[in-house]
C-alpha cells in the first residue's frame, strides 16, 4: 500500500513528505523532533517540525485516526477550543515492507502546557482552582455544541495562560461524539467521567509528591462538577421577570457576556395576564470579547486577554480628541482601534526584550504590563503611566520571574 496523506491544506503534504515515515514514531531521530513537554497518552506522541510549523504526531489505528481527524475539523467549524487537525498519514511501511500504524497530525498549540508540566513545581491551590474553571468552561462549550467528550480529563486537555487565568483546549477527541443536542444523561455521564478522571490524576500527583499538601484530590475532582453545574445553569436557565423590567433582561445578557458568552438569539414570552415576561437565551456561543477585539483590531487573543485589552482600548479612545460617540464626523472605533494597535499596543510589547518573554504571547505580555501599571499606580496613589510601568517590569520583575516561565518554542 502506498503512502497516503489526507491534509486540510494543500501545502502540507509536500512538507510532511520530508519526515521519516518508514520508522516507527518512537524511533524517530532527534533531528526531526522538537523538545516540548508532552502529556500522558495511550498512544505514542511526538512533536516534530514541518517547514515553519511545529506539529504533534500521534500513532493510532486508521479508523480512529480518520474519525478523530473529522471530529477535530467539526470542532474547528463550531469555534470550539481544540487543537487544529492538519493531516492523517496512512499506508506507512518500514524498510522491510512491514506495515506501520497510521498517524494523526495536529498543529502544536503555541504557549500551551500539559498539566503534568505545570506541576513540576508545586502549584498553589488558587492556581488549581483557575484550571478547574477553565476546564469547566471548555466542557460547557462542548456540551452546548452537542459534543459528548467521553474522556474529559486533565491529560486530554492543554492549558494556556489567559490574563491571569487559564484557557483550556481539547487535545484528544478519539472518544468523542457529535450530536444535534445532548441529553441530560449524556452530559451527566461526561461530567461523572471528568470527576473520576481528575481525582485519579490528582491522586497520582499526590503519590509522586507533586501536589500541594492542602489539596484534596477527591474534593478537586468534585469541584469540576459544581463549577460546571453553576455555569450551565446560568447559561441555559429560563428567567421570569415582572413586566416592564426589561433592564433585568439586559442585566442577564451582560452577566452572560462577562462569563465570555454571547446571546446569539433569544426568546421572550409575555404571560397571558401581562404581569410577567419569560426570557430564554436560545443560543449561546463563546468568545464575545475575542470576536469584538478581533473585529476592531485584528488581534486574535484568549477571552480574558481580550476583555482586558478592550478595557484599555476604550479608556485610550476616550482620551482622543477625534472620538465622540454618536458624532457622525468623529473617527470610527475601528479606525481608532487600529491606531491604538499601531501607537500603543505594538510599541509597548516591543519594549519587552524577546529573551525575557518566556512563553508569553504579545497579548499576555500587554496584560501583565497593565497589571503592573495598576499595582505601581495603587502604591504611588496616582497613575504612573505605561512607559514607567514597562521600564520597572523589564528591570525588576521579568529577570526574577524568568526561571518560572515556560521556555519558548524553538525558532
Amino acid at each position: 500500500m502506498a503512502l497516503h496523506i489526507s491534509a486540510t491544506n494543500p501545502e502540507h503534504p509536500a512538507l510532511l513528505l520530508e519526515l521519516p515515515w518508514q520508522l516507527p514514531l518512537a524511533e524517530w531521530p532527534d533531528e526531526y523532533l522538537v523538545p516540548l513537554p508532552r502529556g500522558i497518552s495511550r498512544h505514542v506522541v511526538r512533536y516534530a517540525r514541518a517547514g515553519d510549523e511545529v506539529i504533534a504526531v500521534k500513532e493510532l489505528a486508521e479508523r480512529p485516526a480518520l474519525r478523530e481527524y473529522e471530529l477535530l475539523r467539526d470542532l474547528d467549524r463550531l469555534g470550539i477550543p481544540a487543537v487544529d487537525a492538519l493531516a492523517v498519514v496512512t499506508g506507512r511501511a518500514d524498510t522491510d515492507g512491514e506495515p506501520l500504524e497510521p498517524v494523526l497530525i495536529t498543529r502544536h498549540l503555541g504557549g500551551s502546557m500539559p498539566y503534568r508540566s505545570m506541576f513540576e513545581t508545586t502549584m498553589r491551590p488558587a492556581t488549581m482552582h483557575r484550571l478547574m474553571d477553565a476546564l469547566a468552561v471548555l466542557l460547557v462549550r462542548l456540551h452546548l455544541a452537542g459534543f459528548a467528550w467521553g474522556d474529559c480529563s486533565l491529560s486530554n486537555t492543554l492549558f494556556r495562560r489567559d490574563a491571569g487565568a487559564y484557557a483550556a483546549y481539547l487535545v484528544d477527541a478519539e472518544t468523542g461524539e457529535l450530536h444535534p443536542r445532548l441529553s441530560d444523561g449524556q452530559r451527566g455521564y461526561d461530567l461523572d467521567l471528568a470527576r473520576v478522571n481528575i481525582s485519579g490524576e490528582l491522586l497520582d500527583l499526590e503519590a509522586s509528591g507533586a501536589l500541594h499538601p492542602s489539596v484534596d484530590p477527591i474534593d478537586f475532582g468534585t469541584e469540576i462538577c459544581a463549577r460546571y453545574q453553576g455555569l450551565w445553569q446560568e447559561l441555559t436557565r429560563t428567567s421570569v421577570y415582572p413586566a416592564g423590567k426589561y433592564h433585568y433582561i439586559e442585566r442577564r445578557i451582560r452577566r452572560l457576556n462577562d462569563l465570555g458568552f454571547d446571546v446569539a438569539e433569544m426568546q421572550i414570552d409575555h404571560s397571558s395576564n401581562g404581569d410577567t415576561v419569560t426570557f430564554v437565551p436560545k443560543v449561546v456561543d463563546a468568545g464575545h470579547h475575542q470576536r469584538q477585539l478581533l473585529r476592531l483590531t485584528g488581534l486574535d487573543t484568549e477571552e480574558n486577554q481580550a476583555r482586558r485589552l478592550l478595557n484599555d482600548l476604550e479608556s485610550w479612545m476616550a482620551t482622543q480628541d477625534d472620538y465622540t460617540p454618536g458624532d457622525p464626523l468623529a473617527a470610527r472605533p475601528e479606525v481608532l482601534a487600529h491606531r491604538w494597535v499601531r501607537e500603543v499596543f505594538r510599541p509597548t510589547v516591543r519594549a519587552v526584550p524577546p529573551e525575557l518573554r518566556g512563553g508569553m504571547d504579545p497579548a499576555e505580555i500587554y496584560h501583565q504590563l497593565l497589571e503592573h501599571r495598576w499595582y505601581l499606580s495603587e502604591r504611588a496613589q496616582h497613575d504612573i503611566g505605561l512607559d514607567t510601568a514597562v521600564k520597572d517590569y523589564v528591570d525588576n520583575i521579568l529577570p526574577r520571574a524568568r526561571e518560572t516561565l515556560e521556555p519558548p518554542a524553538p525558532e
